[in-house]
């Protein structure tokens, strides 16, 4: 591009600055681009336009990075060097970087078509890329740092999760008993793990779970849920002036079924006990690395929840990154539930992982909140854990007909919540018989 289109690209770069929001196709974005550079310079050929839009659109050097399904982080440190994170192999520098500050500028300029007023806070800025990658931009004195999350193009189902290795299907059925309580009791739950451990990936894959009918709130600082699998749901993004704590206590007065946080870290941990309080069934994720870990953490600065009311919280959770086979993979490590309050909160570990085995180890069938949904439901208690074997059964032959996707998965679950003997005899499970219908 000569310095003359290069010179009039700023200046239209800088017109278009968050204009790209809501235009949600390329084409589109095209025919915005042609519109306003012919507004700027009514003579401009139709060639130099097309030069224009083509290079405005290319991310450059990060593009293929973009659509690799093992990168999950892309770190640009000014011009010095670009780390990416992968997914196998953790963090790896890359043998490219932005040479000098003009191109680092101009990338910057880029982005920021796709920013908003409200994203930018002074000298940092949250981006949505329209693949649904989130990039994070802040100032330094050599020129922007950048961080990109890059979101997969489809979001990873439970089944998928099994076949990573991530868990088994006894876990899977579990989750799925957890989610759905029969309708009359879905569990409160809490998925906990360090930065990058998969935390908001398994509260995605559960939704697959899900009732048709059920009106979900999430609540997210960015955008990271696929919420596709849902029509009676809410997606809410927290802003200056709509912190977490106010979403929180707002999704309130929305009539929820379920509210979902995608990261409890501060005060709002209290209106999302509040809202268990009241019968809201509530999921989230939390900073932590054990069980214990995520309850001491409730009981402290910033969350300060009292410890005599933990109890409405049914389920916790960990997920970690295990080093395995010489490389990195996700795993359910803990997993367990609250059985009461004596000197402190007391937990039933179900499963542990074993790092010597490299599985997660059954330790105790779940107690209480088997006996909460067998005194709801009025039946046995064993019937409750006899039912979540038939789900990993269902979710065991869903995997080998190729049905893996979240959608054919919300699609069967559908089907069994309706027709339970029906959706068995359509999927061969001629032997296998629903315990528990309502």
């Amino acid at each position: 591009m000569d310095e003359e289109l290069l010179a009039f690209e700023e200046k239209l770069l800088e017109e278009l600055k968050g204009k790209f929001v809501n235009v949600t196709t390329e084409n589109k974005r095209r025919a915005l681009v042609t519109s306003v550079a012919k507004r700027m310079n009514p003579g401009i050929s139709p060639h130099d336009i097309d030069e224009l839009i083509d290079d405005m659109l290319d991310l450059g050097k990060v593009t293929p990075m973009l659509t690799d399904q093992h990168i999950e982080d892309i770190m640009i440190n000014n011009t010095n060097n670009i780390f990416v994170y992968d997914s196998k192999a953790g963090n790896k520098k890359l043998d490219i970087s932005i040479s000098d500050r003009a191109e680092l500028d101009r990338f910057v300029k880029k982005l920021q078509l796709y920013s908003t007023n409200e994203a930018a806070k002074g000298n940092i800025m949250d981006v949505h890329l329209p693949q649904g990658g989130r990039v994070n931009i802040v100032t330094s004195p050599l020129g922007y740092d950048i961080t990109i999350r890059n979101f997969k193009a489809k979001a990873l189902s439970i089944i998928d999760l099994i076949n990573y290795g991530e868990l088994d299907y006894q876990i899977a059925s579990r989750l799925w008993l957890y989610v759905d309580g029969f309708r009359v009791r879905p569990a409160n739950m809490l998925i906990a793990g360090m930065p990058g451990a998969g935390k908001t990936t398994l509260l995605n894959a559960m939704f697959s779970f899900f009732r048709p009918e059920t009106r979900v709130i999430t609540i997210e600082e960015t955008y990271e849920l696929d919420t596709s699998t849902q029509e009676n749901c809410v997606k809410l993004e927290t802003k200056d002036d709509m912190p977490m704590v106010e979403l929180v206590k707002n999704s309130l007065r929305m009539r929820p079924d379920l509210i979902v946080i995608g990261e409890v870290r501060g005060a709002e941990a209290n209106d999302m006990i509040t809202a268990m309080n009241i019968g809201k069934i509530t999921m989230g994720t939390i900073h932590a690395s054990s069980t214990r870990d995520i309850i001491n953490r409730l009981q402290h600065s910033p969350m300060n929840v009292p410890k005599d009311i933990l109890h409405v919280i049914d389920a916790l959770m960990v997920v970690s990154q295990v080093w395995e086979h010489g490389s990195i993979s996700r795993k359910v490590v803990q997993m367990s539930e609250i059985s009461g309050l004596e000197t402190q909160v007391l937990l039933s570990d179900l499963f542990k992982f074993d790092y010597k085995t490299h599985r997660s180890s059954p330790i105790l069938p779940s107690i209480t909140y088997r006996d909460t949904l067998s005194n709801l439901l009025g039946v046995p208690p064993p019937d409750i854990l006899e039912e979540e074997k038939v789900r990993a059964v269902i979710l065991a032959r869903l995997n080998q007909l190729g049905k893996r996707d979240l959608r054919s998965i919300n699609e069967t679950v559908r089907d069994y919540y309706d027709n339970p003997e029906a959706t068995l005899q359509r999927m061969g499970l001629v032997n296998v018989h629903p315990i528990i219908k309502v």
